[in-house]
């Protein structure tokens, strides 16, 4: 099934939702199995990101030089392949400080363009 743009886009501001609401569980959390519980959460959510990534036309990419497409791309190959070397302090400091602007960004291609009120 072939997902649209707009689907993808979703896709991704989705995720980074619930990295962000992973992130804040785990903060609140003190049961270390809800925290490993979100950890993995967190990572997977990552992981979609990462591949929809691949998916993104130039159109959509080359409107937001300021991301790291080429990272964003190498973190989810590193999650999926190389997973013993994650660092979870490193992957929440990035959602917290990497994935909000990321998000912003990303919507405005949802939004629908001004109306041209002066006709």
């Amino acid at each position: 099934m072939t997902r649209h743009v707009e689907q993808r886009i979703s896709d991704v501001l989705e995720a980074i939702e619930r990295c962000r609401w992973y992130v804040g569980l785990i903060e609140a959390a003190d049961e270390s199995d809800l925290v490993d519980m979100a950890e993995d959460a967190i990572e997977r959510n990552l992981q979609i990101i990462g591949e929809t990534w691949n998916h993104l036309p130039p159109a959509i990419t080359d409107a937001h030089p300021e991301t790291a497409w080429a990272q964003i791309r190498g973190f989810r190959s590193i999650l999926n392949h190389k997973y013993f070397d994650v660092d979870i302090e490193i992957i929440r400091k990035d959602v917290e400080v990497h994935l909000p602007p990321l998000a912003e960004g990303l919507a405005q291609h949802l939004q629908p363009p001004p109306s041209d009120t002066t006709a």
